[in-house]
């Protein structure tokens, strides 16, 4: 039997009220048959006649935010397996021992579910996660209901928990600062998320548009420049300014056969009939002249 089943709790919590409970003699009846003789149906009917207890426990831990029914199905998960160890030659109640499994499911459930960070990982974390709240309500109740700051009761706090000072400081601001998805649906009808919200760090939608768009008219009035030019002046313009790792004049010159004298003047050549072909465009296009020219030539 599912606690999210179809989505309704209501349903689930009416069904299984009307379960009847078991007596202790026929508990232990159940209990031998299922252990002994490996009954299924008597294991079933020691699950279901305790449904009710699970949600019980289930309710203790609604603050923390989850939906119940997801509580209630990680305790029917810790009954079950407290079915399967319950020993009835030992003069307790299933119950009794089961809610130890029951609030251990759903302890773990709870801290898997909190914060991706992972939580709990040691007695303390665990202690501390589900007692410090209720331990802070108790103190401020005993001093006549007056709140007080959590600097001033971390002392007070470690020593009613056994733990230490420094790790309820780390706990408060842990669950203070309680990470969120970015996919957990926002707003009345949950339709956007957000991840969707979160402001970009780049350049508006119509400032990004445009700056392709100029980039792009450059580009072509570039593309033009350069077909105009000769081929040696189109080889140096591209090798020496446009190219990742930029020629020397050295190597420009022994690439064609003359010196470096004669490749400095080609290339200033070229750059003149460049400017007047771009003419405006001039300034705005980076030919990187000042800081390669000096690199290479070096």
């Amino acid at each position: 039997m599912k606690a999210s089943a179809g989505g309704h709790l209501e349903q689930y919590l009416s069904e299984i009220g009307r379960i009847p409970l078991l007596s202790a003699d026929g508990e232990r009846q159940l209990a031998r048959r299922f252990r002994e003789q490996q009954d299924l149906r008597a294991g079933h009917r020691l699950i279901t006649a305790n449904l009710r207890f699970v949600v019980k426990v289930a309710y203790e831990y609604r603050s923390y935010g989850l939906r119940m029914a997801d509580l209630i199905q990680e305790g029917n998960i810790g009954l079950m397996r407290a079915v399967r160890k319950f020993d009835p030659g030992k003069e307790i109640r299933l119950i009794s021992y089961a809610v130890w499994w029951i609030r251990a499911y759903i302890q773990n459930y709870v801290l898997r579910s909190w914060s991706m960070v992972k939580l709990g990982t040691t007695q303390a974390q665990r202690k501390l996660f589900f007692s410090l709240a209720k331990t802070r309500r108790a103190i401020d109740q005993l001093d006549s209901g007056r709140s007080h700051g959590i600097a001033e009761m971390a002392d007070t706090i470690a020593q009613r928990l056994g733990v230490k000072v420094e790790e309820v400081l780390e706990m408060v601001q842990r669950l203070d600062g309680r990470d969120l998805s970015l996919d957990v649906p926002v707003g009345e009808e949950g339709s956007a998320s957000r991840v969707e919200l979160v402001a970009g760090g780049g350049p508006a939608q119509d400032e990004a548009l445009a700056a392709v768009q100029v980039q792009h008219v450059m580009a072509g009035q570039v593309e033009r420049a350069l077909a105009r030019l000769d081929t040696r002046e189109r080889f140096i313009i591209e090798q020496r300014i446009m190219a990742e790792a930029p020629m020397t004049l050295k190597d420009v010159g022994d690439h064609f056969g003359f010196s470096r004298e004669r490749a400095r003047q080609l290339e200033l050549r070229a750059r003149a009939k460049l400017r007047q072909d771009l003419c405006g465009l001039v300034e705005e296009i980076d030919w990187r002249a000042g800081s390669r020219a000096a690199g290479p030539e070096a």
